[in-house]
């Protein structure tokens, strides 16, 4: 899914399945991504800043440029 540039604010994508999805640039300030599947997703440059990501799968999603600062990353598969 090309959800790239999207305001997602406060979004709850809790136990989404967002496999390989273009969210880059995307907003996901204050998300619950909780239990979601963003495996290989491209989250470069994503406004994550105080996103719920407990247990969020993020292995092999790219990250880079993204702003996590206050996400709760508890549980999260970041490998």
């Amino acid at each position: 899914a090309d959800l790239s540039g999207t305001n997602l604010f406060a979004a709850n994508l809790s136990k989404a399945d967002l496999r390989g999805a273009n969210l880059k640039n995307a907003i996901l300030e204050a998300a619950n991504l909780s239990g979601s599947d963003p495996r290989g997703a491209d989250l470069t440059g994503a406004n994550l800043k105080q996103a719920n990501l407990t247990g969020a799968n993020l292995q092999k999603a790219d990250l880079r440029g993204a702003s996590m600062a206050g996400a709760i990353i508890e549980s999260t598969n970041l490998r």
